[in-house]
């Protein structure tokens, strides 16, 4: 029950200032644009070693900071190819097979709460919990609007997710019910799944 939200994304990274790496947004190969940031060390690489006019397979975190855009926070490039010329300082390999991933491009890997689940619309919440700070802090939980079918029963259970990206939306392609999510004593258990009378409805899938 490992708590994680993880993907990659194949496009060509396109920073709001030449000069200034950190923001900007990544054109996918579908047309989608798509918001980004880019986090650590990858700045190095990114100004040394990548030719930012070519595509790469980016490897990020996803967020929904506004409802059905995606925003991505980058963490590294998947491409062996050029990582291990850099590590050498060699002229740049032929990629061939060596730089795909077996999952493909767009593939998303979420495990987490799920919260929200209106099957008939193909709307689900998940929740992730992040590892505490080095200076003993937790950081706040995020939820992750997807698209998919779940049963209601799955409902405050920990669940492994498969994802695709297509668009600005993460779809579902496969799912794990790992186990019940132990609850802290007093929160409400009432019912998530969109009916009638359920809070799911009122709220909406990014209700707190």
């Amino acid at each position: 029950m490992q708590y994680r939200a993880i993907g990659v994304v194949r496009g060509t990274y396109l920073p709001e200032d030449p000069e200034q790496l950190t923001r900007g947004s990544i054109q996918a190969e579908d047309g989608s644009s798509i918001e980004a940031v880019v986090l650590g060390r990858v700045l190095t690489l990114m100004r040394r070693h990548l030719d930012l006019s070519k595509p790469h397979l980016w490897v990020a975190y996803p967020r929904y900071r506004d409802a059905g855009k995606l925003h991505l926070q980058v963490v590294g490039v998947w491409e062996p190819s050029t990582l291990a010329d850099a590590a050498a300082d060699a002229e740049p390999a032929d990629a061939g097979s060596a730089d795909q991933l077996p999952e493909g491009d767009d593939y998303f890997s979420v495990r987490g709460e799920l919260i929200y689940t209106r099957p008939e619309d193909g709307d689900l919440v998940v929740k992730i919990r992040q590892q505490p700070r080095a200076d003993g802090s937790r950081p706040t939980p995020f939820k992750l609007q997807l698209k998919g079918e779940i049963p209601p029963d799955h409902l405050r259970h920990f669940v492994a997710l498969d994802l695709r990206r297509q668009g600005q939306q993460l779809q579902l392609e496969r799912h794990e019910v790992i186990g019940p999510v132990p609850q802290r004593a007093g929160k409400g258990r009432g019912p998530r799944h969109g009916g009638p009378r359920g809070g799911g409805a009122r709220r909406g899938p990014g209700g707190n």
